[in-house]
């Protein structure tokens, strides 16, 4: 029981080393280098294991003002 009298929470589950470096070495084939300097959302996304993302018009707009073309 915690301090507050709730259930203490349960702790993080580890991070899948095993699963990550099958995908990044193995599925990939990526060069270690690379692996170990890769996110784990990098990794999931060269996997094509993320959601696309949808850029709308209002989205392109911002993008364009925070990064506007060098004249």
């Amino acid at each position: 029981m915690s301090p507050t009298g709730g259930s203490a929470p349960e702790p993080p589950s580890a991070f899948p080393w095993d699963e990550a470096l099958a995908l990044g070495l193995g599925r990939l084939r990526w060069r270690p280098r690379d692996f170990w300097r890769a996110t784990p959302r990098e990794l999931m996304a060269a996997a094509g294991l993320t959601a696309p993302r949808t850029l709308d018009r209002a989205g392109l707009r911002d993008l364009i003002a925070r990064h506007p073309d060098p004249t």
